[in-house]
């Protein structure tokens, strides 16, 4: 390998990219031929139905989406009568999933689960856990990773 030059097979932020983006498209896919839903309004859904409802804010913070398409979720996801946003008055208060907001995530997350099964069918439980544990290491250092400064970190500008 040419020092100069980018190896695709052993760049990981590249590889976990890659991955993430088929997956998504793959999902997002399915999910609106279902549902008519994307992916994103997928991952609100799930935030909310997992925390027993969420700030647009809280969601921004798990999912690491940004305020803009967080927000675009919520306006189509409440038009279509699936969740209820509280409305401003103060305090940010979380949205909720209406009954019909539930029976969809019910029937997204039955879908969810079988495309993780079949992206893991290869691996032992061993080999699983071994993942899910290496990909929680790599979300604790994204913070770490995102404060890179090059003028600081690499002496330059001295």
């Amino acid at each position: 390998m040419n020092a100069g030059t980018l190896d695709a097979e052993r760049y990981v932020p590249g590889l976990v990219t890659w991955l993430a983006n088929k997956l998504s498209a793959g999902a997002s896919q399915l999910y609106r031929k279902r549902f008519d839903l994307g992916v994103i309004d997928w991952r609100v859904l799930a935030t909310i139905g997992s925390e027993g409802g969420a700030t647009g804010a809280r969601i921004c913070q798990v999912v690491g989406l940004d305020k803009a398409a967080v927000s675009r979720s919520f306006a189509v996801l409440e038009a279509r009568g699936l969740i209820v946003v509280p409305k401003p008055g103060g305090r940010a208060r979380a949205a909720e999933l209406t009954q019909a907001g539930r029976a969809i995530h019910d029937a997204i997350l039955a879908l969810a689960l079988a495309r993780q099964s079949r992206l893991l069918e290869p691996f032992t439980d061993a080999e699983r856990d071994l993942l899910v544990g290496l990909l929680h290491r790599l979300l604790q250092q994204v913070p770490y990773v995102n404060a890179f400064d090059p003028d600081r970190d690499m002496g330059q500008g001295e």
